[in-house]
């Protein structure tokens, strides 16, 4: 599906319950893994010992923080979706978030989204629900699902 490009931040209410989406497939590796492990201080081995992870984990292999896949959400929506005219955009949070299953070293993932509210804002700024969810290639179950608020300043 090609990204939807929304005329401006006024109208992005006409948008409420239009699925986005599906992003482009992103590879999550184990430098990608690796990275984020030293950004954030958990280098725990189910994420950074390929080979305990090959003899100790369920999984086989490690796998991503439930935190990386997350932090992918803002790269894959803007794949989905774009707002013309907007100055500023801030990611101030996720609600309802469920960690589904495991994003193994090497997989690949992608995001659906549905705007599903727009709240207006001070200034003509408006916040806006996308209920995402983070699918992994070949997997049936989605790696994680939630509703990612974005608040676009013109």
């Amino acid at each position: 599906m090609a990204r939807t490009v929304i005329p401006d931040i006024a109208t992005l209410k006409d948008y409420v319950g239009q699925e986005f989406g599906p992003s482009e497939w992103v590879l999550v590796d184990q430098q990608r893994i690796d990275d984020f492990a030293r950004a954030t201080g958990d280098d725990q081995w189910i994420h950074c010992d390929p080979e305990r992870a090959k003899r100790e984990s369920p999984f086989g292999t490690t796998i991503a923080h439930g935190h990386l896949t997350l932090s992918l959400a803002p790269l894959l929506l803007s794949q989905s979706v774009e707002v013309k005219g907007v100055r500023m955009l801030v990611n101030p949070g996720i609600e309802h978030v469920r960690l589904r299953s495991p994003v193994r070293s090497g997989s690949r993932v992608r995001m659906r989204g549905l705007l599903s509210a727009v709240r207006e804002l001070k200034g003509g700024a408006a916040r806006a629900t996308f209920r995402c969810t983070m699918e992994v290639e070949g997997e049936s179950r989605p790696a994680a699902f939630g509703d990612f608020h974005v608040v676009y300043f013109p």
